[in-house]
């Protein structure tokens, strides 16, 4: 089995939030369909608008919205119909083949049916749903990051795997970290990331810094957690090539 990240953008006369619930109401039966399996969409609603000061951009315009899903087999000739179900549903996609590496899985808060995605919901998505939506609790921190290009890619992998994974789990209140090696693009003109990573959160994150780094009441503990978060970033990552977004985290892995 091959993992497969891919990134959509919205066409320009559809908001996100239209966007978002189009993808929502159709995509995940589409790859199921086309033969994907562990779907999982990224969506920038309304429930995670007040995080857009976490957002960095490098794409213009930016990726609206992000899926995750597995395929027995990722090359181009199986790879028709999932394509052609991207397409469909986007101005243009991008694909990457990846590998996986669970950090911390969502044991504190699975997704269950037909969750309110929050006090902010959107009416749009609330009309998108069905009865096999699943919302997880929280929010989803989707990042597309590049290595610094003064270091060698196993330079960077290094650090990343040896000093940040750790720094990451100590410093923030996440409680999924889902880590994503870009092996090689899948589709032409795909960016040129390094990674994909994901990171849950909970909604109160997306406005309380002292929440993200897991530092409430607690000044010192919250200077601490960012020096040491923004130290290990800057040793490996070009800050000017990352697109990081907030999302809703939409889990169909029980389809097909």
């Amino acid at each position: 089995m091959e993992k497969v990240i891919a990134a959509l953008w919205a066409p320009r006369h559809q908001s996100r939030e239209d966007f978002g619930a189009a993808l929502l109401g159709t995509l995940p039966q589409a790859l199921v369909a086309a033969g994907a399996s562990r779907v999982r969409l990224n969506l920038r609603d309304a429930t995670v608008a007040p995080g857009e000061a976490l957002v960095q951009q490098w794409q213009a315009p930016q990726q609206a919205a992000v899926v995750q899903f597995w395929m027995p087999s990722a090359n181009a000739r199986f790879r028709g119909d999932v394509d052609a179900a991207l397409a469909a549903r986007s101005a243009w996609f991008a694909a990457w083949l990846v590998c996986e590496s669970e950090i911390i899985p969502n044991t504190a808060h699975p997704c269950s049916t037909n969750v309110s995605p929050g006090k902010r919901s959107e009416a749009k998505f609330s009309e998108a749903k069905h009865e096999s939506t699943r919302r997880t609790w929280g929010w989803s921190q989707a990042s597309f990051i590049t290595f610094r290009s003064d270091i060698t890619r196993g330079e960077a992998v290094a650090h990343w795997h040896s000093h940040h994974t750790r720094v990451a789990i100590e410093t923030q209140s996440n409680f999924e970290y889902v880590q994503n090696l870009i092996v090689r693009p899948l589709t032409e003109g795909a960016p040129a990331y390094s990674a994909f990573v994901e990171e849950c959160f909970p909604l109160e994150a997306l406005e309380r810094p002292e929440v993200f780094f897991d530092a409430v009441g607690n000044p010192a503990k919250f200077k601490a957690n960012l020096d040491a978060m923004m130290d290990s970033c800057h040793a490996f990552l070009d800050f000017s090539r990352n697109d990081i977004i907030p999302t809703s985290q939409f889990d169909f892995a029980h389809l097909g």
